[in-house]
C-alpha cells in the first residue's frame, strides 16, 4: 500500500525570496531567511532561491536576478518578509509592475500591522465593533 500524498515529499510551486537588507546585521538576515523558508514550508511552497539586495540602486544585479528567476516556466512568485522589501514607495511601485507583467504573484509573510492610525474604532464598552474568534457572544434582549 503506497503512503498517503500528505505523507509523501511533493514539490509545491515555486517560488524565490528577494531580502532587501542595507546595512543589517548577519542575525537579522538570517532570521529573515529563516522566516521566508518556514513561510515556504506552511504553504507548500518551494523555495527556489534567494536573492538579497545590499545596495539602494533601483535596478540592482539581485533584482535582475530575480526577474530573470520569473522567467523560468513553472515559477509561481516571489516571497517576501514584507512589501517594503520590494523598496521604497517609488522603486516598489515600479518593480511591483514588472512582477506583476511577467504574471507573478507577490506573497508577504508579514502584512502591515495595525499602526495607532490604523487601528479599528471601539464599539460601546470599549470593545471592537465586529467580533472575532471564538468565545461567548452576547445574548440580545427579547425586544431585539
Amino acid at each position: 500500500m503506497e503512503p498517503l500524498t500528505e505523507h509523501r515529499s511533493v514539490g509545491g510551486p515555486a517560488v524565490y525570496g528577494f531580502l532587501r537588507l542595507v546595512n543589517v546585521p548577519t542575525v537579522r538576515e538570517k532570521a529573515l531567511e529563516q522566516s521566508l523558508a518556514e513561510y515556504c514550508r506552511q504553504h507548500e511552497l518551494t523555495l527556489s532561491g534567494l536573492f538579497t539586495e545590499r545596495v539602494t540602486e533601483t535596478n540592482s544585479a539581485a533584482f535582475t536576478g530575480l526577474v530573470d528567476a520569473l522567467g523560468v516556466p513553472g515559477t509561481y512568485g516571489i516571497v517576501l518578509p514584507s512589501a517594503s522589501h520590494l523598496g521604497p514607495k517609488a522603486i516598489a511601485a515600479v518593480r511591483s509592475k514588472r512582477i506583476a507583467a511577467m504574471g507573478a504573484r507577490v506573497l508577504l509573510v508579514r502584512r502591515g500591522t495595525p499602526g495607532p492610525a490604523r487601528r479599528r474604532r471601539s464599539g460601546p464598552g470599549g470593545s471592537p465593533g465586529r467580533r472575532r474568534g471564538h468565545g461567548p457572544v452576547p445574548v440580545l434582549g427579547a425586544e431585539s
